[in-house]
């Protein structure tokens, strides 16, 4: 088991955000989170990357427990989180901004290694290397945020809303590029508002409502699900 999360309760002051949640992610996989606004999709991102802390339940990577480790050695056990809204950083430039991906990271051949990796899933950042990061496209500061978390080169990657504000044609792009970061062995823990794509490339999925899990299956099994259809897909 790669990430494993039990029990999970969550509270912004006396609002009770996550209640009870239990889920897995495991090597090689897509897991998708879906539900409507505020059922606690990103929360439980944030909890999970120690931005929030948990007032009870366990969070494991590879067996190892994670609730009281700071946000900063999470990155370093190799949890990513690329946060939704993308927070680049605008005054730097592409190459500045890849390299405050790598902060966890010495080896400036691993470094080299990971940046070309990057520039092989989004080639359009190399051609924008010296460009400072506020002037690019949305859909550029996506890449740029996901190639940032990839430069950390994590064991699982946490995506929150990677498509939000982006015109379908680069919804499509960014989708197939999770999905070949996924190939090449990262695991991908997936937040996203279009609950079609989301579970059209999961290999599993959890739905939650207002802070818990109300159903979890494969991707294809919730993407044909009667209740799925009709919250989330549109079905009637």
């Amino acid at each position: 088991m790669l990430l494993e999360v039990q029990n999970l309760n969550v509270y912004y002051g006396a609002i009770h955000a996550l209640q009870g949640i239990s889920f897995n992610v495991d090597d090689g996989e897509i897991v998708s989170l879906i539900g409507a606004n505020g059922a606690g999709k990103s929360t439980t991102l944030k909890t999970v990357s120690a931005l929030l802390h948990p007032r009870t339940g366990s969070i494991r990577l590879r067996g190892q427990e994670l609730t009281l480790v700071a946000a900063q050695d999470i990155v370093r056990r190799g949890i990513v989180h690329v946060p939704e809204g993308r927070k680049i950083f605008a005054p730097l430039t592409v190459q500045e901004n890849l390299e405050m991906g790598a902060f966890t990271r010495n080896d400036p051949a691993e470094m080299r290694q990971s940046m070309e990796r990057v520039f092989k899933s989004f080639p359009r950042l190399k051609e924008r290397l010296t460009q400072l990061g506020g002037t690019l496209s949305g859909g550029e500061q996506q890449m740029l945020a996901i190639g940032r978390g990839m430069m950390a080169h994590p064991k699982i990657l946490l995506l929150d809303e990677p498509s939000m504000g982006l015109a379908p044609v680069l919804i499509d792009e960014i989708f197939s590029i999770i999905r070949e970061i996924n190939s090449q062995g990262t695991a991908i823990l997936l937040v996203e508002q279009n609950a079609l794509m989301a579970l059209s490339i999961a290999h599993r999925g959890y739905v939650l409502e207002t802070g818990r899990i109300v159903l979890s299956g494969t991707g294809q099994e919730l993407l044909h699900n009667r209740q799925v259809e009709q919250a989330y897909l549109g079905g009637h």
